[in-house]
C-alpha cells in the first residue's frame, strides 16, 4: 500500500468515526495523521517509525504499521461492519459530510438514500440540529438530480464497466474476436452507451453468455444477432448492445458500427461514386449485387483508395482528404517522455525513484519531475528551498543512470493575482516549467486571460497544463479565450498540454486541431500522481488523433536534444 492509500484510508477511518459520532478528538486525530504524512516527502515504506513525525500518536500509528505490513486496517475493517454499507454512498449528496451523516443515522435511523427521503418527507430533518428547513428544502432539490442517470457519461466513468466487459469476452472460447465501436471506440469525450461487436460462429451459445455476463441488471432486448442490456457497476448504469457477426463480416461491421453517423455519409459518397454501397455486411456491387467483405479495417479503407482512418478522426472534420496519402498519426509508440507527474515531495503516491522506473520500463528516455509549487497548500506544495534541495536531488540521481535523464521541473501556479509562484531567479535554474491555474475559476475572462498572459510572456516557463481547466462532466472550467491563448503561445514558443487524464483531456480536439494548424507545439502528459496514472497518456494519444496531430506536433516524441532545443529558443526570444 502506498502512502496516499494510507492517507486515503485514514480519512476513510475519520468519516466513519464522525459517523459514528465518537470523541471528536478521536476523529481528529485521524486527520492529523492523514495530514503529517501529506506532508513527508518520504514514501511509506522509508517511514519506518511514523510516530516520530509531529500529529502522530501511538493509535494511529499502529493503523498506519499495520496498512504498511499487510495493506488492511482492522480498526477500519470494525467500523465498516458497524455501519451499513449503503450509508457511506450518502457522502455524494450535496451538502453531506460525515458529521451530518451520523446525526441522521444515529437519531433517524437513516440507512440509505430511500430512508433519508422518507425523513424529509416527514419533515423529520429539519429538527435535527446543524439542519433546520432550509437544509431539508436543500436535499429535497439535490435528490431531483442525484443518483440519476444522465444522457451522457464522461469517458473516465464508462471506461472501467468497458474494461470488466472486455475482460469477461476475453474468457469466451466461443468468441473469434471482438472490439468496442461507437463513441467509446472514437473516444468521444462522453458516451450515451457502449457498443461491442462479436464475431462467432456460435451466435446461440454467445447470446446466452452475454446474458450472464456479470453487471448486466437488467435485459433490454434479446434478438438473434443484437443483444441489449442495463449495465451496472460502482453505482453507475449504462446501456450496452452487442451485435453479433459472421467472421467475415467483422471488419464492415466494426466500421460501420464506430461511426460517426457523418463519417459514414461521407464513406457511403465514394463508395456510390465508384457504383457500389456500403452496409454493415459488406460492400455490394449496384450492378451485379456481389458483396465483398475485408479482413481488416484497412483493407476497407484500402479499397477506396484511402489510408486507414483512426477510429478517433473520424467525424466528417476532413479525414477524408488527409488519408487519401499516407499521413503518420501520432502514437503512444512514438513517446519518449511524460513532462508532467507528481511524486511524494507534494501530492504524489510514490518517490521519484519509482516514478522514474516506471517511466524507464515505458521506454522513454527521459521524464520531468513536476510537483506542485508553493501556493497550492492543499497539495503540499514545495517551497522554494524544499524545490532547490528536490532538484539537488534529482542531478544527484542522473549520476546513477546512462539510458535516461530526469529533468528538473515544477508545477506552478499562476495566482489570482496575476503574479508567478516563484520569481524569475528561481524559475530560471528549472528544467522545464510548467505553469497553471488552480484556483479563483470565477474570474472574468478578462483576469483570467491576464494571468494566462503572464505565464506565456515568461521566459521561463515552457508550458501551460490543462488550459481550460476542465474536468469533463464535473466543471466547464475557468472562462478562457483559447483562440488567443493559441495565438501567444504561436508567438512565445510556449508548449499547450493535452492533458491526458480521461477526466479532463484538456485541451480539447477542436482548440487541439486549431493549435496544430497555427504551429504551436503541444505537450501530452499523464499529470500521474500515482504510478497506475502513468498509463492515461494512451488516453491522450486517442485524443491527439482526433485532431489528427502527427508525431512531429508533440514535444513528448521529441530527442532530449530536440526538446533542450526548443527551452532555450524561448529563453532567447523574451529574455
Amino acid at each position: 500500500m502506498n502512502k496516499k492509500d494510507v492517507v486515503a484510508t485514514l480519512e476513510k477511518i475519520a468519516t466513519y468515526l464522525e459517523i459514528k459520532a465518537v470523541n471528536p478528538f478521536k476523529i481528529a486525530a485521524y486527520r492529523k495523521a492523514a495530514q503529517a504524512l501529506e506532508g513527508d516527502e518520504r514514501t511509506i515504506a522509508e517511514i519506518e517509525k511514523p510516530q516520530d513525525l509531529n500529529g502522530i500518536g501511538k493509535a494511529t500509528a499502529e493503523v498506519i504499521v499495520e496498512l504498511k505490513e499487510t495493506g488492511r486496517s482492522n480498526v477500519l475493517d470494525e467500523l465498516q461492519a458497524s455501519i451499513p454499507g449503503e450509508l457511506l454512498s450518502l457522502l455524494t449528496i450535496p451538502g453531506l459530510g460525515g458529521k451530518k451523516i451520523g446525526k441522521l443515522y444515529n437519531e433517524l435511523g437513516v440507512k440509505d438514500a430511500s430512508s433519508l427521503l422518507e425523513a424529509c418527507r416527514q419533515k423529520k430533518v429539519r429538527q435535527l440540529a446543524g439542519f433546520g428547513e432550509k437544509s431539508e428544502n436543500k436535499l429535497l432539490e439535490a435528490f431531483e438530480t442525484w443518483n440519476t442517470r444522465p444522457e451522457r457519461l464522461p469517458l473516465a466513468t464508462v471506461l472501467p464497466i468497458a474494461e470488466q466487459i472486455e475482460a469477461q469476452l476475453e474468457e469466451l472460447q466461443e468468441v473469434s474476436r471482438f472490439s468496442r465501436a461507437g463513441s467509446l471506440r472514437r473516444m468521444k469525450e462522453t458516451v450515451k452507451d457502449l457498443d461491442f461487436i462479436i464475431a462467432t460462429d456460435q451466435m446461440a451459445e454467445v447470446r446466452e453468455k452475454l446474458l450472464a455476463l456479470k453487471g448486466v441488471s437488467s435485459v433490454i432486448a434479446k434478438g438473434d444477432t443484437k443483444i441489449s442490456v442495463d449495465l451496472t457497476a460502482d453505482n453507475v448504469s449504462i446501456s450496452a448492445d452487442f451485435r453479433l457477426v459472421a467472421n467475415d463480416e467483422f471488419a464492415t461491421a466494426l466500421h460501420h458500427f464506430t461511426g460517426s453517423k457523418d463519417h459514414n455519409v461521407l464513406m457511403r459518397q465514394l463508395a456510390k461514386a465508384q457504383g457500389e454501397k456500403i452496409s454493415e455486411y459488406g460492400v455490394e456491387a449496384s450492378e451485379t449485387g456481389d458483396v465483398q467483405t475485408f479482413k481488416t479495417e484497412k483493407d476497407f479503407f484500402f479499397h477506396f483508395g484511402l489510408a486507414y482512418i483512426p477510429p478517433e478522426a473520424r467525424s466528417a472534420n476532413g479525414e477524408i482528404e488527409r488519408y487519401e496519402t499516407q499521413p503518420e498519426d501520432v502514437y503512444l509508440d512514438h513517446a519518449k517522455a511524460d513532462l508532467h507527474m507528481h511524486t511524494t515531495w507534494s501530492d504524489g503516491a510514490h518517490s521519484i525513484e519509482e516514478m522514474v522506473e516506471a517511466a524507464r520500463g515505458k521506454g522513454y528516455t527521459h521524464t520531468a519531475i513536476t510537483d506542485h509549487s508553493r501556493y497550492l497548500k492543499v497539495a503540499n506544495g514545495l517551497s522554494i528551498e524544499k524545490l532547490q534541495k528536490q532538484h539537488a536531488h534529482i542531478r544527484k540521481l542522473n549520476e546513477q543512470y546512462e539510458d535516461f535523464t530526469i529533468l528538473t521541473g515544477v508545477e506552478m501556479d499562476i495566482l489570482p493575482d496575476g503574479q508567478l509562484d516563484y520569481p524569475d531567479d528561481v524559475l530560471k535554474e528549472v528544467d522545464f516549467v510548467i505553469a497553471s491555474i488552480h484556483s479563483a475559476f470565477s474570474q472574468s475572462r478578462e483576469r483570467i486571460m491576464e494571468r494566462l498572459r503572464a505565464a506565456v510572456f515568461n521566459p521561463y516557463v515552457h508550458l501551460i497544463a490543462h488550459p481550460m481547466g476542465r474536468l469533463i462532466g464535473r466543471r466547464d472550467g475557468y472562462d478562457v479565450d483559447v483562440a488567443t491563448l493559441i495565438k501567444w503561445a504561436k508567438e512565445t514558443g510556449t508548449a499547450l498540454e493535452l492533458n491526458a487524464s480521461p477526466k479532463r483531456l484538456d485541451l480539447a480536439a477542436y482548440w487541439l486541431k486549431q493549435a496544430r494548424e497555427a504551429g504551436v507545439a503541444i505537450s501530452i502528459n499523464s499529470d500521474a500522481h500515482r504510478l497506475e496514472m502513468l498509463d492515461y497518456v494512451q488516453y491522450g494519444y486517442a485524443h491527439a488523433r482526433g485532431a489528427m496531430l502527427e508525431p512531429s506536433d508533440v514535444i513528448n516524441t521529441w530527442s532530449l536534444e530536440d526538446l533542450r532545443a526548443f527551452t532555450k529558443k524561448k529563453r532567447r526570444i523574451l529574455e
